[in-house]
């Protein structure tokens, strides 16, 4: 498998996903936060979320791997730190830990979790949204079709961790928690940005492998995509399924 990593620009991110942060409003709901608590965002991105958090009167700490999305944040004034997901550097420090549409790029997910159960005070609740199994199955499918009649690296389609609520339940409970709900919900997401500016956002590391033919290969999967997911007024849709759960420490 390519050792290839998604690298972030937060203009680029503004411009073709804002939609990821717009979309948040039910998962914040299951948070509910409170003024004055310690929020952990896990993956904060450019920091959106975080600030409407602080804006709500809580005590924000961002978090990733990405300079420029961190830089990002800062801007808009919310304190961060960069750091991995799979090696969170805190201890009983928060009293919710939040994340969105970012756990399904940490594909080693024990780490997470066992770094996020430490990060949270006792009583402490982790609520987040990420893919779940089925997200994005048919955008994923189209780029290994055109990988494979080209000869590419298939595995650069599709490199999250999408699991069932089955599955992520079952890892949230061994890793202490325990899971108040959990749901996987079918989200058809249209992309004013368009099909290919999702592609280039999101998997324009799968188009490098092609050098100067990376154009035609992202007009292949468009053309592969645009009987399910193009509607006859040329609007796209992305076959978004998310997994959404809430889960606690349980108080000592």
């Amino acid at each position: 498998m390519s050792e290839i990593r998604q690298t972030w620009r937060a203009a680029d991110y503004d411009k073709s996903a804002r939609f990821v942060s717009d979309l948040a409003g039910p998962v914040l709901e299951w948070l509910a936060p409170r003024r004055g608590e310690r929020i952990l965002d896990l993956g904060c991105g450019d920091g959106v979320i975080s600030e409407h958090l602080m804006r709500a009167g809580c005590r924000v700490t961002g978090v990733d791997v990405s300079r420029d999305m961190l830089e990002a944040a800062r801007a808009r004034g919310v304190p961060v730190v960069r750091a991995s997901g799979e090696a969170l550097p805190f201890e009983a420090e928060f009293d919710a830990v939040f994340s969105n549409a970012a756990l399904h790029w940490m594909t080693a997910p024990g780490p997470v979790l066992e770094g996020v159960f430490r990060a949270l005070r006792p009583g402490g609740r982790f609520v987040a949204e990420m893919g779940g199994h089925g997200n994005v199955a048919a955008i994923i499918t189209a780029m290994r079709a055109v990988a494979r009649a080209r000869g590419g690296d298939e595995s650069l389609a599709g490199p999250w961790f999408f699991p069932t609520p089955r599955i992520y339940g079952e890892m949230l409970e061994r890793a202490g928690f325990k899971v108040r709900r959990i749901e996987l919900i079918p989200r058809p997401t249209r992309l004013d940005c368009g099909m290919a500016a999702w592609l280039k956002t999101f998997r324009g590391v799968f188009f490098e492998q092609f050098g100067a033919d990376a154009p035609l290969a992202r007009a292949e999967v468009e053309d592969l995509l645009r009987p399910v997911l193009c509607d006859e007024k040329g609007e796209w849709t992305a076959d978004y399924v998310r997994l959404r759960f809430e889960a606690v420490k349980d108080g000592a």
